[in-house]
């Protein structure tokens, strides 16, 4: 069992005997989502599978704030941003703007990456080496402006 894994099932126990009912609710769908994960894998889960998990959920938590902040619904801009803090703890540290700055005129220099056709390949390099620790939205813009410019 992989050690994101573990802490999961940890924390998920945890908090179920606290009754901590939104970390408990998180975590519940969390289980369930590697749980279909690995039916679909026929496999355990690793790390780098329950961290795009993760990613993924954290997208929705997101994408579901800015359409319940556009409907003006702040209770249920409250419960996703709840949902959202415990998800973000079990991400890695995010890098700065400036350290995603720097990797990305590192990345396009190695590459040798010249314009937009390039865009994948640089993408492609720092999402699979910094896996959550960098927003893909704002990665996307930045290379982008880089290989245009």
């Amino acid at each position: 069992m992989g050690t994101l894994l573990k802490k999961l099932e940890s924390d998920f126990i945890t908090a179920y005997k606290a009754k901590e009912e939104v970390r408990v609710g998180v975590l519940r769908m969390l289980k369930t989502a590697i749980k279909n994960r690995q039916v679909e894998l026929k496999a355990e889960p690793s790390d780098d599978d329950v961290l795009d998990l993760i990613a993924r959920q954290l997208k929705q938590r997101k994408e579901s704030i800015e359409q319940f902040s556009a409907a003006n619904r702040d209770d249920l801009v409250a419960i996703e941003e709840a949902e959202l803090v415990i998800l973000q703890e079990y991400m890695p540290e995010a890098l700065s703007p400036e350290e995603v700055e720097a990797l990305v005129d590192a990345t396009i220099a190695e590459l040798g990456a010249d314009g937009m056709k390039d865009m994948g390949r640089v993408m492609g390099a720092i999402t699979s080496a910094y896996k959550g620790r960098v927003d893909g939205k704002h990665l996307s813009g930045l290379v982008r402006s880089k290989l245009a410019g």
